[in-house]
């Protein structure tokens, strides 16, 4: 049987919000079992300032993930905290957030997988749950889908195109049984085309990027003097968010991912498609053996 974990200790980390260029204070916080990941405003009071880290609260997927509530709390750009939390397997944690937009820091989930090595995580005494996939679903079109899929054990895959040199095709799979989340995807930086920049600007987007937190990319050229930290650093960033993505789920899922060209809106379509039909999951209680998973409750 395998266990639900949350954080030992308290973890604070300062930064700017990648689109509202607001600075903000996070902190990774320990929370009971079945609590799940919730992000809190500290800017705020009472019921107002929660706000569960799930796929019904999504309220925005122009660049990023927010979440919503019913009070009108919002806090953007959830999905590399919800990606950290889900590659190092923390199931309950709350995330306190001084203002609307978590902060970027180097653009990737690594300086929050840091923060989990520094809090220390703790097991807790109620088992785990997972999603099982019963039944493929997809969502999209020829073009851009993204497609959840019956399988033994989680396993993702990604393939991106774009109109540039250096991005017409990047292709990646991520297994956790054969590769690193810490290694191999959580180090993976968020991206953009240069002649992209002032169209986010317009849309009042990107106002705290730069070089600092964003792989840019101008014709068959990086313009950040440090260069790439993997050679498909962008399609690994694209598994990356999906990873923070499908945690919204409220649970790891047990499945095959495949992203063509997705992003976040298509991600929580994905989700919302699932959770339409509950022929197509179970929710079942993970034991140490991915082999072995005993059915808890395929209606919860």
């Amino acid at each position: 049987m395998s266990f639900q974990k949350t954080i030992a200790k308290g973890v604070e980390r300062n930064g700017v919000g990648l689109h509202s260029g607001v600075d903000v204070r996070l902190a990774l916080r320990p929370a009971p079992a079945n609590t799940g990941v919730v992000f809190r405003r500290t800017d705020l009071e009472g019921d107002a300032a929660a706000i569960p880290a799930r796929f019904d609260h999504v309220a925005d997927t122009r660049l990023c993930t927010a979440i919503a509530n019913a009070h009108g709390a919002s806090v953007a750009t959830i999905e590399h905290v919800m990606s950290a939390l889900s590659g190092m397997e923390v199931d309950n944690c709350f995330v306190d957030v001084s203002g609307p937009e978590t902060p970027v820091m180097d653009g990737s989930a690594a300086p929050f997988v840091e923060m989990i090595r520094e809090a220390g995580i703790k097991q807790q005494d109620m088992p785990r749950r997972v999603i099982r996939i019963l039944r493929e679903v997809r969502v999209g079109d020829d073009r851009s889908w993204a497609r959840l899929s019956p399988a033994d054990e989680f396993r993702l895959s990604f393939n991106i195109a774009f109109d540039n040199a250096l991005l017409a095709a990047q292709s990646t799979q991520f297994h956790p049984g054969f590769h690193s989340f810490e290694q191999d995807v959580a180090r993976a930086r968020t991206f953009c085309l240069y002649e992209e920049i002032e169209g986010m600007w317009a849309a009042g987007l990107a106002k705290g990027g730069s070089l600092d937190n964003a792989v840019v990319v101008q014709g068959d050229k990086v313009l950040n003097p440090e260069g790439l930290r993997y050679e498909d650093e962008s399609v690994r960033h694209k598994a990356l968010d999906a990873i923070g993505d499908l945690y919204t789920a409220g649970h790891r899922i047990v499945g095959a991912y495949h992203g063509e060209r997705a992003g976040h809106g298509l991600n929580n379509r994905l989700l919302k498609a699932l959770f339409a039909d509950r022929a197509n999951y179970a929710i079942e209680q993970e034991t140490a053996d991915w082999e072995e998973l005993r059915l808890v409750d395929a209606a919860d």
